[in-house]
Order: structure tokens, then C-alpha cells, then sequence
């Protein structure tokens, strides 16, 4: 069996009123004196147009919010999702790993994702991660097939 992935760039984007285009990349808001003082706080948005946002992480690291995807499998009306999430604290270079996982209200599906922080050269922060889906299967014969 062979385990699917892909990797995300998303990118942090100015909070905009509804309707408004995403014009301006921003740094995540935050304050630099706390341990949680950078990403993954803010509205992001990925190259396949999903997108998520996510408010504060407390002081334990741990966040939560919600995940709008514009990609699915299933031929169900695509709903936002709730996830939760934990940051490592930052570190010497700011750029700390962090985990989610989405429970998704349109399926018997949840991804779990993994990443890390990263500030590129013109100091965008982006967010590279991996995802593993594991979808609902009648039995464990069919668990082959549930993990993508």
C-alpha cells in the first residue's frame, strides 16, 4: 500500500471583508513577546483555493478553527469543518512545527495535517504541510482502502 500526500504552500493573506479580493500577503498577526508568537494565527488560503482561519493559540500551544476545502471526493455539499490543532513554541529561528486535524462535516471522512512555519525571503510566512485522510470503511477487511 502506498501512502498518498501532498504538500501545501498556503499563504497568509490580510483578513478582508466577504466578497472582497485577497489583494495584500501579510505577516500573521501576533505578539512577538509570547511563546506562540507567529503562524499558524491568521486567514490562509492554499494553491487549490482551500482555506482556513484560525484565531489565537493559547498559552499550551493549542488551536482550533475552521477549514473550508475546494477539493473533495465525495459528491456531498462541501460545509467548513472544524479542526484543532497544537503549535510547538517558537524557537531561535521562528519557524515552528505544528499539527491539525479536521473533522469534516460533509463526510465520515477526518485528514490529519503536519507542517512548519516558515518565512521566506521577502518575509511572507508560509505554511508547508502533509496531509493523510482516513475515510470510514465497513470492516476491517476494507481498511486497506481508507487511508489516502
Amino acid at each position: 500500500q502506498s501512502m498518498m500526500s501532498s504538500k501545501l504552500r498556503l499563504l497568509c493573506l490580510n483578513w478582508l471583508p466577504q466578497g472582497a479580493p485577497p489583494a495584500v500577503f501579510c505577516a500573521c498577526p501576533g505578539s512577538a513577546d509570547g511563546p506562540f508568537a507567529v503562524c499558524p494565527v491568521g486567514f490562509w488560503i492554499n494553491d487549490l483555493g482551500s482555506s482556513m482561519t484560525i484565531d489565537s493559540v493559547n498559552d499550551k500551544g493549542e488551536f482550533s478553527g475552521l477549514y473550508h476545502t475546494a477539493v473533495t471526493a465525495t459528491s456531498n455539499e462541501i460545509k467548513i469543518s472544524p479542526l484543532q490543532g497544537s503549535q510547538h513554541p517558537k524557537n531561535e529561528v521562528n519557524q515552528p512545527t505544528f499539527g491539525f486535524a479536521v473533522n469534516w462535516s460533509f463526510s465520515d471522512s477526518t485528514t490529519v495535517f503536519t507542517g512548519q512555519c516558515f518565512v521566506d525571503d521577502d518575509g511572507k510566512e508560509i505554511l508547508r504541510t502533509t496531509w493523510l485522510l482516513r475515510q470510514e470503511v465497513g470492516n476491517l477487511k476494507e481498511d486497506w482502502k481508507a487511508t489516502r
